[in-house]
């Protein structure tokens, strides 16, 4: 498949999980089972940054997939991790957790593909006025930071039939027959985060991956994330102090974001959760994190997904 200046082998792209959950060896995994793989590039040095995606790139070798990297706006130095994750090698740009006029401008100055993620027709609209070369429509049901209550089931269709440019479909994404849901309501394919979580190649602890294995259907809530943007988060007890209000706030900031509200350092609970520290860290989930029951190899991933988009 060719979009833009890309060839890519499975329309899958592997959500940009921040921090350090996506990171090169399961981005140059995906890439090398033919994929969109990136590397998560918010609130990461920018060398370290730099290292990664070019580390990326070794891994995946010479299959018909592309490493790109995903920024979110919302952090401080946006556009100079943007620059800079051009700067050493990635094909392609995601963006979301807030919207960006200015990387479009730079996308088109350097010949990078700029693929958004939005929630709205609105926000499709505009993405491919600026310029976008492809857009990532998630829905409430996703993990990390959202820009709508809908489920992705209830936009995607609308947004396909809104833009003239392909769409990615992300929220829900666990198993094949999700995929082939996302390709029937008009999308080229599919963004999936949490699933690949759930990969021997995540550099994520084994405690958080087993966490999303043992998750119940309803065990995923919606927080209030210190970026000001509504997030699901798998229950845990930093969640419930949250929720509580007992959850005592930072006494230390490293002005990460752009925007905080100071209620919890969302980097460093995400670090802690990564890490696997089961009671203070955070542990961000799509709502259908349920439907995983296993730890298994990106391969594994790809030769259950492949399938649905032979012959589309």
């Amino acid at each position: 498949m060719k979009i833009g200046n890309l060839e890519i082998e499975v329309p899958i792209i592997q959500g940009g999980m921040a921090i350090r959950a996506s990171m090169s060896r399961l981005a140059g995994a995906v890439a090398r089972e033919g994929g969109i793989g990136l590397v998560a590039g918010s609130a990461i040095g920018i060398e370290e940054l730099k290292s990664e995606i070019i580390k990326a790139k070794e891994y995946m070798g010479e299959r018909a997939g592309a490493i790109g990297v995903n920024v979110m706006v919302a952090v401080s130095n946006f556009e100079e991790a943007v620059n800079a994750s051009i700067d050493a090698g990635a094909e392609l740009i995601v963006c979301g957790a807030g919207f960006s006029k200015g990387v479009f401008k730079i996308g088109k100055e350097r010949n990078i593909p700029i693929f958004p993620i939005v929630s709205s027709v609105k926000g499709a609209k505009l993405s491919e006025r600026l310029g976008a070369t492809a857009i990532v429509v998630e829905g409430g049901n996703a993990g990390g930071h959202l820009g709508t209550d809908l489920d992705s089931w209830d936009i995607v269709k609308d947004i396909v039939e809104a833009v003239n440019i392909p769409v990615f479909g992300a929220g829900g994404v666990i198993e094949p027959e999700d995929a082939k849901r996302m390709l029937d309501l008009g999308a080229v394919g599919v963004q999936m985060g949490t699933r690949f979580i759930a990969t021997t190649e995540c550099e994520v602890g084994d405690e958080f991956k087993e966490m999303y294995v043992n998750t119940k259907k309803g065990e995923v809530v919606e927080i209030a994330s210190c970026a000001g943007l509504p997030a699901n988060a798998i229950v845990s007890p930093f969640v419930d102090r949250l929720r509580a209000g007992t959850q005592e706030r930072p006494t230390k900031c490293v002005q990460c974001l752009k925007k905080c509200d100071h209620t919890f350092c969302v980097s460093e609970k995400l670090v802690e959760g990564h890490e696997g520290d089961l009671e203070n860290g955070i542990f961000f989930a799509g709502k259908d994190v349920w439907k995983i029951k296993d730890i298994i190899s990106v391969k594994e991933v790809f030769e259950r997904f492949r399938p649905v988009f032979e012959g589309r």
